[in-house]
């Protein structure tokens, strides 16, 4: 009986802990439980105990009572030991929106929130933009020609995207822009970059954060209608200068400063701001006309108030004012897009040149948070996957095509392993974009998830892009034309570093943003804590408490409930053969939340400093939003059959990771009893998300090898030349010969083993087999086209000395030796 009574009593209580009931109900189900047992006759510690919790839940559901008892002692602790938040900081937490993430993270994902919005698409306008406009500046690209000899775009390429309105795709059509969603601002970033490098970035920094981008979202109107449509039109070249020698990745500790004082603007004397900079590595610096400069403005004269120290203020700034220094270039990894410092000594510029005017002054940093998530969420991500999306396309051509021991290197296992990873990364790269662009498209600014893609999709690309070149071997170290590898790889750290350094962004930004954005309850307790009104802080604290107290249950006995179910009975929102992952998702997500919880109770803020935990919930929040983006992907694709091993590849590898990110982190908890305790009370049967096995990795490698409809979904949007001069087009029609001539060569090779023809080469015996009657000579063609096309794709460029520019020299008696 006692036990049946105790079973009852865990069960009610996790009930009302799952349904986040508040203290009034727990009293009134305890005191009928407590009830119930005296009626019945329970043995003698049940009853009591029901009713002395019943009491006690009823007691602390009297808000006088409570706030005396308990708020009150923990709000004055609370208030005394929470570290203060500077204005930047806070604007940081602040800025951008929550969304499908904010699920994840409180480990009850609502699978609604994930498909509520729909999918963002190309309008008949857009796509026709990408057909032509893009596809003709494609066609103009030499990237061997732009990287080795003129470092830097043809003028003709310049004035096309000048004139087709490549640097206005955000500004809307009234002030001259193409008015372009973030999806058709992303395709066509990444279908450039599948040419150029160099033209990809330079079209995409004036579409990123930078004077258009803050002008419409805190431009006064007649700021917006002087320099949009010159911006638009190409008659300004923008930059956004941040960076500088002192203020890397603390970019809120800023030297440069701006002191507000009278001057002459135009000959006329103005109220403005004498400025001194010095930057560096600002992306088209170098041809710029405008400047939006982040600077620190100062009032020592109390022009403009009482404040002293205004803040963080953002300004244009025309380059052609005296006192400015600009023009000359960095090289970022010999990838010649326009970069370079800048500088000012005592320039002056009006007060009307704040973005804003007098209402943006101060406002610098809220405004940079802000806008962040939009450039984060496109712009990387789109050089990421555009990347990716060449080797994939690549790599897969070339090993089908290159023979190595008699056969193609596409049946070694190794080579296999590489296009599994390869093909996986790339389609779970694009699903988390696409999600991404879809959230942006919606009017969702989600600067959490926008950190996410920036950091684990430029990640990706570097194992995309190693394993590419691991399977090309020499044909990928060779520079040169044919080379279609090499530029991508050259750039791999300037991606990795950009807007946002990844160590930094995996350390400090994901978990410690997303916990103070996602998070029900922390927020606000926060908040309620640096009120300087007690009472009213009081009282907020006391709800936000209450809120919290509540989220914390739940999410215990949700985690344990998934910890022996496995995420079992958890109802998928899809009928398919995708709806088993929703519940794996949903069961990593509520342990995920739970060692979360448990970590900010014991640890509270010093978790931020302890970066080897936080990056770890950082990479397990990460990899939960990465698999559920393949799951949203795989509906809106349409559910194709054949990309089934694709969601699968990306499911496994993302829960493996996840849960392997977990585990580590309870292994290494400093408070070792408690890490002990969650491994074993999270994971009783210990890791049981396996990542890819050998037979998948195989089905996912087999996509790469041969045309099939998985395979274009997953390359769609590079750009392919229109001949042979273009080695991805030839790699193209390599892959489709390689498909046309290999049932040819199966049957040449069972010849062989059945004796009627001699062993060897089976594309050596066509000739053979031809007289023999075994092939037809269509089909001998067909395996000597193979032959041509391999021919041409495995070859590298070589130079001579004149015209490597004389980089390359050797004595004259050895130059013609071997």
């Amino acid at each position: 009986m006692f036990w049946l009574w105790m079973i009852l009593f865990l069960a009610t209580a996790a009930l009302l802990a799952v349904r986040e009931s508040r203290s009034l109900e727990w009293g009134a189900v305890f005191g009928l439980l407590g009830a119930m047992g005296l009626a019945s006759g329970a043995p003698p510690p049940i009853a009591p105990l029901l009713l002395v919790l019943s009491a006690a839940a009823f007691l602390l559901s009297v808000p006088p009572v409570r706030r005396t008892l308990l708020v009150r002692p923990l709000y004055r602790g609370f208030h005394r030991t929470l570290p203060p938040i500077s204005r930047t900081e806070r604007e940081a937490l602040e800025a951008g929106d929550v969304w499908w993430e904010s699920e994840l993270f409180r480990g009850n994902p609502d699978w609604t929130r994930l498909f509520e919005l729909p999918e963002s698409r190309l309008d008949a306008r857009e796509r026709a933009f990408l057909d032509h406009q893009v596809e003709t500046l494609c066609a103009m690209l030499d990237d061997w020609d732009i990287t080795h000899h003129r470092r830097d775009l043809p003028e003709e390429v310049w004035r096309y995207l000048k004139e087709e309105g490549f640097f206005g795709m955000i500004i809307p059509r009234r002030y001259g822009g193409l008015e372009f969603s973030a999806r058709a601002h992303s395709e066509v970033v990444m279908k450039i970059a599948t040419r150029s490098l160099t033209a990809a970035v330079t079209v995409m920094v004036p579409n990123s954060l930078g004077p258009a981008k803050l002008l419409l979202r805190y431009g006064t109107e007649a700021q917006k209608r002087h320099y949009l449509p010159r911006l638009a039109r190409g008659e300004e070249i923008p930059c956004f200068a941040l960076t500088g020698p002192e203020a890397g990745s603390d970019a809120a500790s800023i030297p440069d400063r701006g002191v507000v004082c009278r001057g002459h603007w135009q000959g006329e004397p103005c109220l403005g701001i004498r400025l001194d900079w010095e930057k560096r590595y600002i992306t088209l610096g170098p041809v710029a006309t405008l400047i939006g400069l982040a600077f620190r403005l100062y009032d020592p004269d109390h022009l403009l108030g009482d404040e002293e120290d205004l803040g963080i203020t953002l300004a244009l700034v025309p380059t052609h004012l005296p006192g400015i220094e600009i023009g000359r270039r960095h090289l970022p990894l010999d990838i010649p897009f326009m970069n370079g410092p800048n500088r000012g000594r005592g320039v002056f510029i009006p007060l009307s040149q704040v973005i804003g005017e007098r209402a943006g002054v101060g406002q610098g940093w809220r405004m940079l948070m802000e806008c962040l998530a939009d450039g984060r969420g496109i712009s990387l991500p789109s050089l990421a996957v555009g990347a990716g999306k060449v080797a994939a396309h690549a790599t897969g051509a070339y090993a089908a095509v290159r023979r190595q021991f008699h056969q193609p290197i596409g049946r070694f296992e190794g080579v296999r392993e590489a296009l599994a990873r390869i093909a996986g990364h790339t389609w779970t790269m694009d699903a988390a974009r696409r999600l991404t662009l879809t959230a942006l498209d919606g009017g969702v600014h989600p600067t959490v998830v926008s950190a996410i893609v920036k950091y684990h999709l430029t990640e990706r690309m570097r194992c995309v892009l190693n394993d590419a070149m691991d399977v090309h071997g020499g044909r990928a170290i060779c520079l040169g034309p044919r080379n279609y590898l090499a530029r991508a790889y050259q750039a791999i750290p300037i991606s990795i570093t950009v807007e946002g350094a990844n160590i930094l962004t995996r350390s400090l930004i994901l978990f410690g943003q997303g916990a103070l954005r996602c998070h029900p309850w922390l927020g606000r307790l926060m908040a309620a804590a640096a009120d300087p009104d007690e009472a009213r802080g009081l009282r907020a604290f006391d709800e936000a408490l209450a809120g919290h107290v509540r989220h914390f249950l739940a999410t215990q006995v949700r985690a344990l409930w998934h910890a022996f179910t496995q995420g079992g009975f958890h109802e998928a929102p899809v009928e398919d053969h995708s709806a088993p992952w929703y519940g794996r998702f949903a069961a990593l997500s509520a342990r995920f939340a739970a060692i979360a919880e448990l970590s900010l109770v014991v640890l509270g803020g010093s978790i931020k400093r302890r970066e080897y935990l936080s990056g770890r919930l950082a990479d397990a929040l990460s990899e939960l939003f990465l698999g559920t983006a393949a799951l949203r992907r795989y509906q809106d694709d349409g559910r194709h059959h054949r990309d089934l091993p694709l969601l699968e590849w990306a499911c496994r590898t993302s829960l493996a990771r996840a849960e392997r990110a977990l585990l580590d982190y309870c292994d290494n908890f400093p408070v070792r009893p408690l890490g002990w305790l969650m491994r074993h009370l999270y994971f009783p049967f210990g890791a049981r998300m396996r990542p890819p096995d050998d037979p998948l990795t195989d089905r996912v490698a087999a996509l790469l090898l041969q045309e099939n409809g998985a395979r274009a979904r997953l390359v769609t949007g590079i750009y392919l030349g229109r001949d042979e001069r273009d080695p991805l087009y030839l790699l193209q029609q390599g892959l489709a010969a390689a498909g046309r001539a290999a049932p040819v060569l199966a049957r040449i090779r069972h010849a062989m083993r059945d004796g009627a023809l001699p062993p060897g080469e089976a594309e050596q015996q066509v000739d053979a087999a031809l007289a023999l009657g075994l092939v037809t000579e269509e089909e001998r063609q067909a395996v000597q086209a193979l032959q041509a096309l391999r021919r041409r794709i495995i070859e590298v460029d070589a130079f001579t000395p004149e015209a490597l520019g004389g980089i390359c020299q050797w004595p004259e008696t050895t130059r013609h030796a071997g």
